[in-house]
């Protein structure tokens, strides 16, 4: 079992925890871009373009699915993919996790990018999705960019700044944003309530796992790292996540 997964950064991390955790003998190929990120301020035609790069990187390594683990390029880049590598490979989108938020019609407070927030495609999300919860929109300025970085005292202010921001009544946070899943226990103790925190790693694994199916080959655990095409390794950025050492650890298959 292979599984490719594409995003701008370490944003992927969350996801290919999730899957290494689900399946520990599943071979790895996270592709990133640190020679076009951030992809956020670009048109769509451009962060298309950089992920179909990075998607095309990853696929000459003949994985059996691919993992679309950003927001900002499932949004932009999901159709343009699928058309040129399914059905021979399936592409798995990443989307907020507004709908088991708002299940129990709470308050909820959704964190993501200052470009998704307030966009249509966030707006059509909580209209379908939303129910009958009050959902709010938070603004993360700056919050991805220092995940990105590791700067912890960028992230403590950042975090800061939307939790002041967000409801002090709400019941759950969807992290809108890949980066954010790797900084979830601070964002938790940040919040003034006991808010349950809404991720898409975990879904995301367990989708891509279905796509593949159960009569899959097993694999050896390895992890395949391409940055922005080129063979490497995890930044030392990474590995200050716990899903980062996760990857780079022994694997036990």
């Amino acid at each position: 079992m292979k599984i490719a997964l594409v995003d701008s950064g370490i944003g992927l991390l969350a996801a290919a925890a999730a899957i290494r955790r689900a399946r520990p003998d599943a071979d790895l190929v996270v592709s990133c871009d640190p020679d076009g990120m951030p992809w956020g301020p670009r048109t769509p035609e451009d962060i298309t373009a950089h992920a179909l790069a990075c998607a095309r990187a990853a696929a000459e390594h003949r994985p059996e699915a691919l993992v679309v683990a950003c927001n900002t390029a499932t949004v932009h880049a999901l159709a343009r993919l699928r058309t040129e590598f399914e059905p021979g490979l399936p592409v798995i989108g990443t989307v907020p996790a507004i709908k088991p938020a708002a299940a129990a019609g709470g308050v909820v407070a959704i964190w993501a990018t200052s470009r998704t927030t307030g966009s249509a495609y966030q707006q059509g999300l909580i209209s379908e999705f939303g129910g009958g919860a009050e959902v709010h929109e938070v603004a993360c300025p700056g919050l991805a960019e220092a995940v990105e970085r590791a700067d912890e005292d960028a992230i403590a202010a950042a975090v800061a700044s939307a939790a002041a921001r967000t409801p002090a009544a709400t019941t759950d946070v969807v992290l809108g944003c890949t980066h954010y899943e790797l900084i979830d226990d601070r964002i938790a103790a940040a919040l003034t309530g006991p808010a349950r925190l809404h991720g898409s790693a975990d879904a995301i694994a367990a989708q891509t796992l279905r796509r593949l199916g159960p009569e899959t080959r097993p694999g050896n655990g390895t992890l395949t790292v391409l940055h922005s095409g080129r063979p490497s390794a995890l930044r030392p950025e990474a590995l200050a996540y716990p899903q980062g050492a996760l990857l780079t650890a022994p694997a036990r298959v």
